[in-house]
């Protein structure tokens, strides 16, 4: 997870001074001094956001805004880009895609919201990962039309709190997060400070996701972090988290060669857009939704203790290699090693036998449903 590179080199997050005050073991994440843990390890922050609250500084993630004239040109704009129905997408609403290249790879997955005010009609916010922002931001402003900019927000930080208690430590703070419901996103004051709260994450959890003003950032992390149901979470959990919850880490699990369809993530591709098209890369993907795919991401149960790495070749019992793991480690919800990685079609069901070599050793595996963990996220009751 760590990268070589010297310190003086690392840009840090408004909250680093809290990370080092809290014992934080730092690491070089995507250009950022990050922490990868605190006190309680991997394993207790792990269990700590599953049985109540963790907070996470995921400010190192690009926020931006596409500003267009009314809600339509802006989101046909993003709609040229991606394979994602944002027309269609209500205020306050907030969805999940990916920036296609020409062949249908993903240049990165993203976040994306409809602002709540219909003041705001015309714009959307985006939330891209780390590693590609400028990439996200180069490829933006080079494919949008002359009607619709890209504004970059750094001004801002991210925090997540995740868990079965997170909203309600948060709504302590902020009483109208508790009235959001899943993917659904709102301007709320928290003690005065105004953020922009989405009920999302990236455990497979309960939780928000809170852009504050960046000089707010620390007085809102200890508001937080005073609450005896809430601590501090570093990349190490957050990691095991997502793997858990089946989600992709870009860069590891998908890539700019990874189809939305050979990613197992068609979920982010609305109806609407699977017919018409109109994507980049639609001939590849609207045929690998008709006929299939050659290759597919999947889930994988080891049967011992041993994990399987990022890297660890995927094999036929006792036969020849057929795929390669992209992530990759022990589950402690699970309490045994999972993993994820691609094989050819015809090797994906749910049940298949399958081995996995590490260091020469052939570990027996079970292709296996994703999530690992079931997801908990808050689904409000219909009226």
């Amino acid at each position: 997870m760590a990268e070589t590179v010297a310190d003086e080199d690392l840009k840090q997050t408004p909250l680093h001074d809290l990370h080092i005050e809290l014992g934080g073991k730092m690491v070089p994440f995507a250009g950022y001094s990050m922490p990868v843990q605190y006190k309680l390890g991997i394993m207790g922050e792990h269990q700590q956001t599953r049985s109540k609250a963790g907070l996470f500084d995921v400010s190192h993630m690009g926020q931006a805004v596409l500003i267009g004239p009314d809600h339509e040109t802006t989101a046909k704009a993003l709609e040229a880009l991606t394979p994602s129905n944002f027309v269609e997408l209500g205020y306050g609403r907030q969805r999940y895609t990916v920036l296609l290249n020409e062949d249908g790879g993903i240049i990165d997955d993203l976040m994306v919201t409809r602002p709540l005010d219909p003041n705001d009609d015309g714009r959307l916010l985006l939330v891209v990962n780390a590693a590609r922002k400028d990439v996200d931001y180069a490829h933006l402003r080079a494919k949008l039309p002359e009607t619709v900019k890209l504004e970059v927000v750094d001004d801002r930080a991210l925090i997540a709190v995740q868990g079965p208690e997170a909203v309600a430590a948060v709504a302590a703070h902020a009483p109208a997060a508790a009235e959001l419901g899943f993917m659904s996103a709102a301007p709320i004051e928290f003690d005065g400070i105004a953020c922009h709260i989405a009920r999302a994450g990236y455990t497979g959890e309960d939780g928000v996701e809170m852009s504050v003003p960046a000089g707010a950032a620390e007085a809102i992390a200890r508001a937080l972090l005073a609450d005896d149901r809430v601590e501090a979470i570093g990349l190490g959990a957050r990691d095991s988290l997502r793997l858990e919850a089946g989600l992709c880490l870009y860069g590891h699990d998908i890539d700019e060669t990874t189809s939305p369809v050979e990613g197992n993530i068609t979920f982010c591709m609305q109806k609407r857009r699977r017919e018409e098209g109109g994507f980049p890369g639609a001939d590849r993907i609207q045929k690998e939704l008709a006929e299939g795919t050659g290759r597919i991401r999947i889930g994988l149960r080891l049967d011992g203790k041993a994990p399987a790495r990022e890297g660890a070749e995927i094999a036929l019992p006792g036969g020849d290699v057929i795929g390669i793991l992209t992530s990759g480690g022990f589950a402690p919800t699970v309490g045994a090693p999972i993993a994820m990685g691609y094989v050819p079609a015809e090797h994906a069901s749910e049940g298949t036998q399958l081995e996995l070599i590490v260091r020469n050793r052939r570990l027996p595996a079970t292709v296996s449903a994703m999530p690992f963990v079931p997801n908990r996220y808050y689904r409000k009751p219909k009226a």
